[in-house]
């Protein structure tokens, strides 16, 4: 049987827990991406998350971001590295402990926002994530933007990947997410959003704005918890997958070859 993981980034924003949301996620989803404290989130917050995640069988990674909590981690930052090192450093290792005392070890790390997406092309930004990861939590895989150049400096640093695309944000032709400054960025449509995912899934290509489309090989599929409607989108993708005979399950891990 086909496989393919769902990821969701979690723990960033209370009022998505207090209202049910990130859990009618979590009875979707087969991976999360715990926010580390930086660009979003609390200890307590994550503790939450985790505890929930862990109940569900679902399967625990960190997500850390640009110490930015004013801008979400949405924004470039300019930062030195060895600063951006030590505050990554500090992010994995407060989710590591948090986890740690559920009795889970974290199994991937994947950046957020505007270090995912300046870290898929900018190799010293890459290479700052994969120290990192590599020291904090050895044997950990990394989750990136599926054919980004960074998927080689992970793959030097000798960690596994998964390659990952996206069923609620746009593409541009040359593999890139369309910038959230336009309207159209994120798809809201439980419909579109599942014929993205089956798209990426069974035909290895993704949807771009302009309607054409770039080829795509991804392991794991992500939905942001933010998107407006998030929960009803994971459950028409989650769908309209199984239609298809995918099994939702967490990606197994692979050397960065793609």
């Amino acid at each position: 049987m086909l496989s393919i993981d769902l990821n969701c980034d979690m723990a960033e924003l209370p009022e998505l827990a207090a209202s049910g949301v990130q859990d009618a996620l979590l009875d979707t989803v087969s991976s999360v991406n715990v926010a580390c404290g930086a660009h979003a989130g609390d200890p307590e917050l994550i503790l939450q998350t985790i505890r929930s995640a862990v109940a569900r069988g679902v399967a625990v990674g960190a997500h850390p971001g640009f110490p930015d909590r004013e801008n979400f981690g949405r924004e470039p930052m300019a930062i030195e590295a060895a600063v951006l090192l030590e505050s990554l450093r500090g992010q994995l290792r407060l989710v590591a402990e948090i986890a740690d005392s559920c009795a889970v070890a974290l199994r991937h790390v994947k950046p957020h926002g505007a270090l995912y997406n300046l870290a898929a092309r900018d190799c010293g930004l890459a290479a700052t994530i994969a120290q990192a990861a590599r020291e904090v939590l050895p044997g950990v895989a990394v989750i990136t933007l599926a054919g980004a150049p960074c998927l080689r400096i992970f793959g030097q640093a000798g960690l596994a990947v998964i390659p990952e695309a996206f069923a609620d944000r746009r593409y541009e032709a040359d593999g890139s997410l369309r910038h959230r400054r336009y309207p159209d960025a994120l798809i809201t449509s439980p419909r579109e959003a599942a014929e993205q995912a089956l798209s990426i899934a069974r035909d290895g290509l993704a949807i771009t704005a302009s309607g054409e489309t770039v080829p795509i090989v991804a392991d794991t599929l992500c939905l942001h918890s933010d998107t407006p409607g998030a929960p009803a989108l994971a459950a028409a993708v989650r769908s309209a997958l199984e239609a298809e005979g995918f099994r939702i399950a967490p990606a197994t891990t692979s050397p960065a070859t793609r």
